[in-house]
C-alpha cells in the first residue's frame, strides 16, 4: 500500500474551504486567491506566504436573518486563527448571501438582460 507524503500547494485555501464548509454548509463556495495582486504592497514586504489575500463568495442558509456585518463576523470568527498567525491571512473580501437572496439576484439579472 502506497502512502502519499505530498503536501498541498494551497494549505491556507484548503483550510478556509474546510472550515467554511464544516461550519456553514454552503450551497456555493468560491474562493479566489488574490495574493499576487498585493505582493508589491509595503505591508507584504518580507512575506513568505503566497496565500495572504482572499475573496470569498459564500452562499449559505446559515446567513438567514443576519445582517451583512454579522455574516462577516461569522467568517472572521471561523478564520480567527488564520487571521492572527504570522504569515496568515492579511485580507479577506467577502460576499455573503442566502440561497434565496442569490436566486433573487439571478432572476433580476436575467430579467434585465
Amino acid at each position: 500500500m502506497a502512502t502519499s507524503t505530498s503536501t498541498s500547494s494551497t494549505p491556507m485555501e484548503d483550510t478556509i474551504r474546510r472550515k467554511v464548509t464544516e461550519a456553514l454548509s454552503p450551497t456555493e463556495l468560491k474562493i479566489r486567491n488574490d495574493s499576487h495582486k498585493h505582493a508589491h504592497h509595503q505591508a507584504m514586504a518580507g512575506a513568505t506566504s503566497k496565500e495572504t489575500h482572499f475573496y470569498l463568495d459564500v452562499i449559505s442558509q446559515s446567513f438567514a436573518s443576519k445582517t451583512q456585518p454579522a455574516r462577516h463576523r461569522m467568517i472572521y470568527s471561523l478564520l480567527k486563527e488564520e487571521l492572527e498567525q504570522p504569515g496568515g491571512i492579511h485580507a479577506l473580501q467577502l460576499r455573503t448571501k442566502t440561497p434565496e437572496e442569490e436566486e433573487k439576484l439571478k432572476s433580476k439579472a436575467a430579467g434585465d438582460a
